[in-house]
């Protein structure tokens, strides 16, 4: 795995995820948080219409990134997401629709981009290390819930750290939920999804900011309607242009069933 130290953040740094090719709402992103700056947890694209756009932008932004299980795949030319749904589940089955459109948008010199992305950043703030990933250290493409077993997450840490050395926390992405999880001396921080709502039926999306230990999660609200005109163009209504109005997933079946609507 290749690992890559992010550097030092001294003030208050935005962690970002799951962008999913929505365009629209990376705009919004960027706007609204001004000179902060921010990481990636990767999935750049996925869903929404906007892959190559999308890439286009957060190459400009700069920002510091890890490689998620779709820049993995799309820079491999393999023929799925590896997203790690199950087999017939609904995701696995919708993903035969948004996923060829969004590997066809991807060209030669942003495939070389996403081969060169690391597995894992490493950045300091303040006195404490922080290890960046994708899902986990097993797997890129690993869902971890709110709800997961804690020897689930301390299996993952310790297999970062033998990678990594020590860590304080951990900001990871994937399963599109934000969250903050204590695990004794360690925070594990899930940035959320930017480009698809957190599945609690509003359509505003979710980023967090680390400052000195302490995480909030906000709200990002942005030009929904363009975003899901630009699916709807494309051909992409397997039912997540839905969901970015109705802020529900329509692959429910994926998640544990605490945070089933």
């Amino acid at each position: 795995m290749k690992v890559q130290d992010f550097g030092r953040f001294d003030g208050p740094l935005v962690l970002s995820g799951g962008v999913y090719s929505n365009f629209q709402a990376l705009e919004a992103l960027i706007k609204a948080i001004g000179d902060r700056p921010a990481i990636c947890t990767g999935d750049v694209v996925a869903y929404c219409a906007d892959a190559s756009a999308s890439v286009a932008l957060v190459r400009q932004s700069g920002w510091p990134l890890v490689a998620g299980n779709c820049e993995r795949q799309i820079a491999d030319a393999a023929s799925d997401c590896g997203c790690g749904f199950g087999p017939g589940s609904t995701c696995e089955m919708l993903s035969r629709g948004w996923y060829p459109h969004a590997a066809a948008q991807i060209g030669p010199n942003d495939r070389a981009w996403m081969a060169a992305l690391p597995d894992i950043g490493i950045f300091q703030q303040g006195e404490r290390r922080y290890a960046v990933l994708h899902g986990g250290a097993t797997a890129n493409n690993r869902f971890l819930w709110p709800s997961t077993a804690a020897e689930d997450f301390e299996d993952e840490i310790n297999a970062l750290e033998a990678l990594t050395g020590q860590i304080d926390g951990i900001v990871a992405g994937h399963s599109g939920i934000a969250f903050q999880r204590r695990l004794g001396d360690y925070s594990w921080i899930n940035a959320g999804a930017v480009g698809m709502p957190p599945h609690d039926g509003r359509p505003e999306t979710r980023f967090a900011v680390l400052d000195r230990g302490d995480v909030t999660f906000e709200r990002l609200s942005y030009d929904v309607h363009a975003a899901i005109n630009a699916m709807q163009g494309a051909g992409l209504v397997q039912g997540y242009d839905v969901a970015l109005q109705i802020g529900l997933w329509p692959s429910e079946d994926i998640l544990p069933d605490e945070l089933r609507r």
